[in-house]
């Protein structure tokens, strides 16, 4: 069995980010697959600078709308196949997800919306979740095993947000959103980082004013849900609190295929 390493970060722009060192921390972590999303890059913008990465073959979604979400993958691995979207076409437009076929598992690399703006959006976020549910489904059905990465956008139980109170009624902490996130995992997937940590504080996203990030005052809103199937091929997840560059930083995950 191969021992293999994913991460997978909210890079909040790409071409900002590669300024701020995302390319030489990718070269020292090393990666087998590096998942990225909110890229807010267009397919003509995607310079050699960006795509050839030493090593790496790269895939990337985007949104219909210019700088706006977008997502990313580096693979040292070939892929079998690489998807863009999950066949709807309300949701593939904002260029969301990007699903590798890699054999021993299928990866989802997504950018869940954010429901924070506005009532259409949560309600956009909402059945973006459902029709996500119902893919996840299938896929699984067909006999595949699924790995689903990214920002959930919502923090899942009361441990994974510094202020769950003044946060309640809050999009990304709402109830409707958690008990998605109940519903999700209880369909047959496992919260990766909560096999290895079931400390408090462990956040993957802080607020951009205030000093949140100093503070710790942060949300886990960034993910690994392996399928359940893939149990005994887990080895570790972790978050990588002390990297920089975004409001989010890198989660991981390690399996032996």
């Amino acid at each position: 069995m191969a021992k293999i390493k994913l991460a997978s970060w909210n890079i909040n722009g790409i071409r900002a980010i590669a300024k701020r060192g995302l390319f030489e921390w990718l070269s020292q972590e090393r990666p087998d697959i590096l998942c990225l999303q909110e890229t807010k890059i267009s397919a003509d913008q995607l310079t050699n600078d960006i795509t050839e990465q030493k090593g790496y073959k790269s895939f990337f979604s985007h949104a219909e709308k210019r700088g706006y979400s977008g997502v990313g993958i580096y693979t040292k691995i070939e892929p079998i196949s690489v998807r863009d979207g999950f066949g709807v076409k309300r949701f593939d437009s904002e260029g969301r997800t990007l699903v590798a076929d890699y054999g021993d598992f299928i990866l989802a690399n997504i950018y869940f919306p954010n429901g924070s703006q506005n009532e259409d959006r949560l309600k956009y976020k909402l059945e973006f979740y459902d029709a996500f549910y119902k893919w996840a489904a299938a896929t699984r059905k067909a006999g595949k095993k699924l790995i689903v990465c990214g920002d959930f956008n919502t923090a899942h139980k009361e441990i994974d947000i510094a202020r769950p109170k003044e946060n309640a009624k809050v999009s990304g902490f709402m109830p409707i959103e958690r008990e998605w996130m109940d519903k999700f995992l209880n369909s047959g997937f496992h919260d990766t980082f909560r096999l290895y940590n079931q400390e408090p504080h462990n956040y993957s996203w802080w607020h951009m004013r205030s000093g949140a990030r100093e503070r710790n005052v942060g949300w886990r809103i960034d993910y690994f849900m392996a399928d359940k199937g893939l149990e005994n091929n887990l080895q570790n997840a972790d978050i990588l609190q002390k990297i920089q560059g975004s409001d989010h930083c890198p989660v991981t995950l390690e399996l032996k295929v």
